[in-house]
């Protein structure tokens, strides 16, 4: 049987898993990833440990596959920054993620000079530092980097694949439009880096990667670093985390929709084959570019697949991550799972609200300078009541987004979940009682990887038609909403948005006496 390999080069580790030709994970060797904190409002990652990650978890993981490997494929992190010099493989600094805020202020400026108009129109995007624009530009005027004809400007995708394919020696220095569409930088109507674009952020375009179909073979496995039975596969799937997951879930057709419980939480729905129109709060990306490896009907009863495909989403900040500073910093519970079982223990968070707005709102807010806050305070609630506000802070994020896109006209029927929280029943039922939505979990949470791999898969012809792909999804536990908690979840969301304005512009400078 067919075996794929993924990697997941995600923000707080690194994961490969093998999968077979049913869509089944089979094996996984994960390691986690330093997180530094150099700065209020920084977050940086160490390009090399990245590596170190990729290369030790993929021979880690490859060496459980029953059989031979056909192909790898990669998802990441999405909007982080990595810049190296390409003659010498050495990182010209630390990885700038996804979270850091460094930025905000060249993004309200840029803001207040009136591009967003055209930031919205050829990206999808808005202006806020979660993108990888302002961040390649901070590099180059604080960071120091010097433009050069060998510098190279990447997500870690762009890092990871140059490095697997030989690096300095001949490394294939490439990305997809998945990940390309969240820079800031990628025109996603005429699918192409944008020279206006570049020059409004004051990124040199010949400093970023060719953008190549997601579903399409890269290079070939040439690392010194990995034994000889790697060395020659193809990698052949490539897509951001957030479109893998989507395609992992196999949710392949417009209207389909998916949100991933990771560090932060995101919403996507799949929006076919023609770019959709600004919503307000949400983001328009590029879900992925199949190539020439059109997807086949299958049956005559089977919608059809489209070959370039946008997506709406909507992001989160900090979900996942709640549960790790309740953890971490606060010494709730000793491990993630813990604090799961404590939010299960308790009705309700006893009036208790948390707005873990640690590196700003996402959708639909788009406040970079909102901070965190506790509110709802008595003597009452106990270490169980912050891990449920923790848990319901996480669904209301999530009904935030799914309530912008009602707003627009987009009716969600149903939602599949994964990413690590979604192992919550805790969090699925409550996220099906406050949106009024089924929520689906399936068999297998590892819906990003899966996506990858199946792109791979697709790539070397382990699969062709959309219905051998619908076939590698299977549903777990279907949580549906409970009309009894109608009152009660009522009642937490004017609690919820009542502290979220409180939140907003926590930040920002106090005006002049």
């Amino acid at each position: 049987m067919d075996q794929l390999v993924a990697i997941d080069a995600g923000t707080t580790g690194v994961r490969s898993l093998v999968v077979d030709g049913t869509g089944h994970v089979n094996a996984i060797a994960y390691r986690e990833l330093t997180q530094h904190f150099p700065r209020p409002g920084w977050v940086e990652h160490d390009p090399s440990e990245i590596m170190d990650l990729v290369t030790s978890t993929l021979d880690s993981a490859s060496r459980d596959a029953d059989g031979p490997v056909a192909a790898i494929g990669i998802t990441n992190q999405r909007e982080s920054v990595i810049c190296w010099d390409r003659s010498t493989g050495e990182p010209l600094g630390p990885a700038i993620v996804w979270q850091d805020r460094r930025t905000a202020g060249r993004c309200l400026a840029l803001q207040d000079a009136g591009a967003l108009p055209l930031v919205r129109h050829k990206t999808g995007l808005v202006l806020d530092p979660y993108f990888s624009a302002t961040k390649m530009a901070w590099l180059l005027e604080e960071g120091s980097v010097e433009i050069s004809p060998s510098l190279a400007l990447g997500t870690v995708d762009s890092w990871v694949i140059w490095n697997l394919t030989g690096g300095r020696h001949g490394g294939t220095f490439a990305t997809d439009p998945s990940n390309a569409s969240r820079t800031l930088c990628y025109d996603i109507r005429a699918r192409a880096w944008s020279p206006e674009l570049c020059e409004l952020f004051h990124v040199p375009m010949q400093a970023l990667p060719e953008v190549r179909p997601s579903c399409s073979r890269f290079a070939t496995v040439a690392c010194p670093g990995l034994p000889a039975r790697l060395q020659g596969i193809p990698i052949s799937g490539v897509l951001g985390d957030q479109q893998a997951a989507l395609f992992g879930q196999a949710c392949l057709f417009p209207g389909m929709a998916k949100t991933t419980y990771g560090t932060g939480s995101f919403v996507l729905v799949n929006a076919g084959g023609t770019c959709p129109d600004s919503v307000d709060g949400l983001l328009a990306t590029v879900a992925w570019d199949l190539g020439s490896h059109q997807v086949t009907a299958g049956s005559g009863d089977d919608p059809e697949v489209p070959t370039f495909a946008y997506a709406l989403e909507g992001s989160a900040f900090s979900t996942g991550a709640t549960i790790q500073w309740l953890r971490d910093a606060l010494s709730v519970g000793p491990d993630s799972a813990s604090i799961g079982d404590l939010a299960s223990s308790v009705p309700d968070s006893g009036g208790v609200v948390i707005v873990p707005a640690f590196t700003g709102l996402g959708s639909p807010w788009w406040d970079a300078e909102a901070r965190g806050m506790i509110t709802g305070l008595t003597r009452g609630p106990t270490r169980a009541h912050l891990a449920r506000a923790a848990v319901q802070a996480i669904a209301q994020q999530n009904h935030d987004i799914l309530e912008a896109m009602a707003n627009a006209a987009i009716e969600v029927r149903e939602l599949r979940v994964d990413g690590g929280a979604a192992v919550l029943d805790s969090l699925c039922q409550y996220q099906a009682d406050l949106s009024g939505i089924p929520t689906l979990r399936p068999v297998s949470a590892e819906s990003t990887g899966r996506g990858a791999a199946l792109l791979a898969g697709l790539a070397e012809g382990v699969w062709e038609a959309a219905a051998d792909l619908v076939r590698t999804w299977e549903a777990g536990t279907r949580f549906d909403p409970d009309p009894a908690s109608h009152d009660r979840c009522a009642e937490d969301r004017q609690a919820w948005l009542r502290a979220v304005s409180r939140s907003l512009g926590w930040a920002a400078p106090s005006p002049p006496a």
